[in-house]
């Protein structure tokens, strides 16, 4: 019989600031960290909207490639919340996610680390981030690394979920991070169609043409009931299933969307979500087939949308636990925030969430992720 697993604290970087506290307070401003990349990118990308972290302190280093040292920094600080002694970090289990890894080593971009020939050393390998936190933090408990696509944060959550509540695992920490913003990996996305063309931010509109990439590093801590601690929010349920259609696309009929959300609510009651954060990340197709696969899910309730990548900027396999860690600091403080100003609301009759809600004790958040290739995630979050 699972245990009941609480998030205890977490650590956010984005486009929002480099820590927990600015980012909420973009947030209570409905502000938003997207700014146009410039001559950040080559001028093949100057006009497009991104997502850059405010300064590259959490990236650089010399022992790790980037994505792995950022993944250190945001595990180090989440622990430092959660308060854990030196036994219990080094009794706990880790899970990493990542889509891209350390893409900047291993395409030469970053010059900061010293020199390694290409796929001879771990930064080549996905694996190095959760590693490094190993490392560096001197956990013992073993570490897993996920990297499903879009939704690999949020599938190491729940994965963890499972450990801890199942009684495997004393605690655990989950970190994810992406790091998309180099130009060669940009032009890949856009080569299949996936970048945005115009620039536009406002991801259920009928001109949106792709996602706005953005850099994120995040960590959270998941512990059991009797740990003691203070909790942000109840992890209630994970679910996760797959489309079996295409590689970039989702079927017209929402593929595993509905079924994947109607899971995670197994545990909870349908009619206290006051919520649905979603995938979100503008593409024409995305924006067409998910809204409604989320209104049947919820059997015609017509909760609200709470989409945070206009203000991060999508950043991939990072961006579900990112919306997750974002949403249980708001939740512990009573509210959730509103979407940024002049948003369209999607074409089935979804409303957005145009003021902040405030949350009460047993008020649940629905979170969903998809990844490329027709992979979906859920989980359902509970105020406490």
């Amino acid at each position: 019989m699972m245990e009941s697993v609480f998030i205890t604290a977490v650590e956010t970087a984005c486009a929002l600031g480099l820590r927990l506290e600015e980012c909420l307070t973009a947030l209570r401003e409905r502000r938003g960290g997207l700014t146009l990349s410039g001559a950040m990118l080559g001028a093949g990308f100057a006009e497009l909207p991104v997502g850059a972290l405010p300064s590259r302190e959490l990236v650089k280093g010399r022992r790790y490639g980037a994505a792995s040292n950022a993944a250190v920094q945001a595990a180090t600080a989440a622990v430092r919340r959660a308060g854990w002694s030196a036994e219990e970090i080094r009794d706990s289990w880790l899970f990493g996610a990542s889509s891209r890894g350390n893409a900047g080593e291993i395409l030469g971009v970053n010059a900061w680390r010293r020199p390694l020939r290409r796929f001879s050393a771990s930064n080549t390998m996905h694996c190095e981030i959760p590693a490094a936190v190993s490392i560096e933090l001197g956990i013992r408990g073993p570490w897993q690394m996920v990297s499903n696509g879009c939704s690999s944060g949020l599938d190491a959550l729940g994965m963890a979920w499972l450990a801890v509540g199942a009684g495997l695992a004393p605690r655990a920490v989950v970190v994810a991070v992406d790091l998309p913003l180099i130009a060669a990996l940009l032009q890949d996305f856009r080569d299949t169609g996936l970048l945005s063309r115009n620039g536009i931010n406002d991801p259920f509109a009928t001109t949106t043409s792709g996602f706005l990439p953005g850099e994120a590093a995040v960590a959270l801590t998941l512990e059991r009931d009797g740990s003691g601690r203070p909790k942000l929010c109840r992890l209630e349920h994970y679910s996760a299933n797959s489309d079996a259609y295409d590689a970039l696309m989702i079927p017209d009929d929402g593929g595993g969307i509905e079924a994947c959300v109607r899971a995670a609510l197994v545990a909870g009651d349908r009619d206290k979500v006051v919520a649905l954060c979603p995938h979100a990340t503008g593409t024409q197709n995305h924006s067409r087939v998910e809204p409604p696969a989320l209104l049947r899910a919820m059997d015609g309730k017509m909760g609200p949308l709470l989409p945070l990548k206009p203000q991060t900027g999508h950043t991939l396999g990072a961006s579900g636990l990112l919306d997750v860690a974002l949403l249980a600091a708001c939740m512990a403080e009573g509210w959730l925030p509103a979407v940024l100003p002049g948003l369209t609301p999607p074409a089935c009759g979804l409303p957005l969430n145009e003021e902040p809600l405030q949350v009460t004790a047993g008020d649940r958040v629905v979170k969903l992720a998809s990844g490329m290739g027709g992979h979906n995630s859920a989980v359902s979050l509970m105020a406490v």
